[in-house]
């Protein structure tokens, strides 16, 4: 059972300019049909849906506009609309998603936790991730998908290790992020499992440039350690981190005929 994550909700959502002026990206709506459609900001699908899994206890990770998203979800926890445990903490500067994770530590000790950014959120696979790293017990678990465009992502270079509850088992031979000249389409999406090597990991970085998490993922491989793979549907992500995809994002939920946790 994995009962902790940790949310990065620290970036300056610089693609989503005109809006995260005014809000955090956390807060952004999707459509979740239920009888009808009805706007709901994407920190409460991301939350329900670990929930769902097994998770009790939340960290959030947030930055200097930040104070929105504190008032919003205290009031859900205040007025018992939200029965989970929240703690906040801040990244100062931002420094990378791989810092915003390290601030986290005493919060995860020695648990397996989840890692999540604020700004997407998977259609599907939560609980199959779950399952998959309660058996294998690896330091790492990504969840992973094909895209198309991979130098905009960190890619994950794999081995197939054959079918899994419908999705595909790999494992995780070396990570890059934003490759110039990528060496696989596998994207790895903005959700994971550790256990707390990733911490040890990313303080042995020494870079001049933002700490990313990826940097850790590779420094786990490098040092012997497991990272294993989920490899989902392609349009298994669903984001709002810039104006395209968030447009996307929209159209689909509101178009789907579906009544899930998502839609």
């Amino acid at each position: 059972m994995i009962s902790k994550a940790v949310i990065t909700a620290a970036g300056l959502g610089t693609r989503m300019r005109s809006m995260t002026l005014i809000m955090p990206k956390a807060l952004l709506p999707l459509i979740r049909r239920n009888e009808t459609p009805m706007l709901v900001p994407i920190i409460d699908l991301i939350i329900a849906r670990l929930q769902e899994v097994g998770v009790t206890k939340f960290i959030i990770i947030i930055g200097r506009n930040g104070r929105p998203l504190i008032d919003y979800l205290m009031d859900k926890v205040f007025t018992d609309s939200l029965r989970v445990q929240i703690s906040f903490t801040f990244q100062e500067k931002p420094l990378g998603f791989g810092d915003a994770v390290l601030k986290a530590e005493d919060f995860v000790s020695s648990e397996p936790f989840f890692v999540h950014a604020d700004d997407g959120i998977l259609t599907d696979g939560y609980s199959e991730g779950v399952k998959l790293y309660d058996e294998l017990r690896p330091d790492a678990l990504l969840f992973l998908r094909r895209v198309s465009n991979p130098s905009r992502y960190g890619i994950a270079i794999v081995r197939d290790e054959g079918p899994y509850n419908g999705y595909r088992l790999v494992k995780v031979l070396n990570v890059e992020e934003k490759p110039s000249n990528p060496k696989s389409n596998i994207a790895i999406t903005a959700a994971y499992i550790f256990n707390r090597k990733i911490f040890d990991s990313l303080r042995l970085i020494n870079t001049n440039r933002e700490l990313e998490l990826t940097y850790g993922i590779e420094g786990i491989i490098n040092s012997g350690g497991e990272v294993y793979g989920l490899l989902l549907n392609d349009n298994s992500w669903l984001s709002v981190g810039d104006p395209e995809s968030y447009f996307e994002t929209i159209n689909k939920t509101f178009n789907s005929n579906e009544r899930t946790n998502i839609y």
